[in-house]
């Protein structure tokens, strides 16, 4: 007889695909009090005191027990009267560590970090998949159907539906993680992805998202590399393209951003177009910088209205931080002023993924800012690679971990033939060069292919209708070297 589908079922089916990918499992009854192996003292606790403990221990052999106190007392004590501020305090552990004091071996104080995460080696954290994990706050009891703890964290959340209940909606659990949010705030200090089901449809979003910017994971296949199948769901999509531990701690360490615009702060995550497009653009960034590099790193075509800049924000984010770049300085390059104010105020509300980016607002300040032997983010318009008047450009630097960055890269001021953009090539002579266009390349625009390489990721109209990330419109283009 045919199981009946209901709203355990689809609990049970995203548990199976957690253990799958290598989670261990657990009901909340057994391990809250009164439980067969209970791992916290109070209903209160949302953090596995005892994983998170062993966890630190495990991945800081080099600290000492007192430093090791210090760092889960700062995990356990986040005590700013909102969620949000808690939640970023803690995104900030995750990303770097707990920042703590300990005596090294010839005595003297030093600070170091405590790691709370091996997002190198994801085998050596604890995955446990919990669900029915009951919650209480003052006279509050609530119940959440899955939670996700990654060395006793709550870093996930699911909330779903039955698939066949007309009146239990994705968007009602939405509504109901809103609810929680007031009701039992603790478990949201560590969270990092909220997930709404009915198994059929499945969104992510972070804790400040409002309902249209919860995204599914399904434009493309869990690897990024094709159309997924029509048979999978997309829960099974988005529990498999997400979940697989390399893949969450890589979202939650390097594609978040607290977006700040004025007293206002939005925490975001990447949706699946922005991970893989980046991540390839960051493989290809290594190749084209590294020895024997041909410094043309490529174009990434994400179609307007789908968060290009942000994916532009994510990108330097990882460039930035990889030890292959050496400290590398980034040139964000546009043609009109209007773009750079754009994309400067991109990159100066994303303050917590990157160092404060300097906008060149002449060609003496240009000159100065990539005049530098490391680091650093610069805004400028390709119009200030204008020489003095009868003169060449001089040469800035010969470093080959600059990158440019150009927006709308298929413009013809681009070419190296002429004007500015050889201007660009005699000042910086070892720069590598990527694109970023919300429009596709003409296939007789040999310039641009020239200049940046080919595609490295296309995320087009069709898949941003399909994954409503941007409004249906009429559209013709052509997609090279894809059919």
């Amino acid at each position: 007889m045919a199981r009946r589908l209901d709203e355990s079922t689809v609990e049970r089916a995203a548990l199976e695909w957690l253990r799958e990918l290598g989670y261990r499992y657990a009901h909340g009854s057994d391990i809250s009090p009164g439980g067969r192996a209970p791992e916290r003292a109070s209903f209160t606790e949302v953090v596995l005191v005892g994983r998170l403990r062993a966890a630190l221990e495990r991945l800081n052999p080099h600290l000492s027990a007192a430093a090791l106190d210090d760092a889960a007392r700062q995990v356990l004590d986040l005590d700013a009267p909102d969620v949000l501020t808690n939640n970023r305090r803690f995104h900030e552990m995750l990303r770097d560590g707990a920042p703590v004091e300990d005596v090294a071996p010839d005595g003297e104080r030093r600070g170091l970090r405590a790691r709370l995460f091996d997002d190198e080696r994801p085998e050596r954290n604890d995955w446990l998949a919990v669900n029915q994990f009951t919650i209480t706050d003052g006279d509050r009891n609530r119940r959440p159907d899955i939670i996700v703890f990654v060395n006793g964290l709550p870093l996930a959340l699911f909330e779903l539906k039955n698939p066949l209940d007309p009146t239990a909606t994705v968007e009602g659990s939405y509504r109901q993680l809103q609810t929680y949010q007031s009701q039992i705030p603790a478990v949201f200090t560590y969270n990092e992805v909220l997930v709404v089901s009915d198994l059929t449809v499945a969104r992510h979003g972070t804790l400040t998202s409002d309902w249209p910017r919860f995204a599914p994971w399904c434009a493309m296949d869990i690897d990024g590399e094709a159309d997924a199948p029509d048979a999978i769901s997309e829960l099974e999509t988005l529990v498999r393209g997400m979940f697989a531990p390399a893949t969450f701690l890589d979202l939650a360490r390097h594609f978040v951003v607290y977006e700040t615009n004025g007293p206002a702060v939005a925490k975001i995550m990447a949706m699946s177009h922005q991970y893989h497009g980046v991540n390839r653009a960051v493989a290809e960034t290594v190749r084209a910088t590294g020895p024997g590099g041909d410094r043309h790193i490529g174009v990434v075509w994400h179609t307007h209205g789908s968060g290009k800049s942000l994916s532009m924000v994510f990108y330097a984010g990882k460039v930035i931080g990889h030890p292959a770049l050496e400290n590398p300085t980034l040139l964000m390059l546009t043609d009109r002023n209007d773009l750079d104010e754009q994309l400067s105020g991109a990159f100066g509300r994303a303050a917590s993924l990157l160092p404060r980016p300097e906008r060149a607002d002449d060609v003496a300040a240009l000159k100065r800012l990539l005049a530098v032997p490391a680091g650093g983010v610069v805004f400028s318009t390709i119009q200030k690679f204008q020489p003095d008047k009868g003169g060449d450009y001089p040469r800035l630097s010969d470093r080959r971990n600059i990158v440019v960055i150009a927006d709308e890269a298929h413009r013809s001021q681009y070419s190296f033939t002429r004007g500015y953009a050889r201007h660009l090539r005699d000042a910086l002579p070892n720069a590598s060069f990527i694109g970023f266009t919300g429009t596709p390349i003409e296939t007789d625009d040999k310039s641009t292919r020239q200049v940046f390489g080919d595609y490295i990721h296309i995320y087009d109209i069709r898949h941003a209708i399909d994954d409503g990330a941007t409004v249906p419109i009429y559209y013709e283009g052509r997609r090279p070297g894809y059919t």
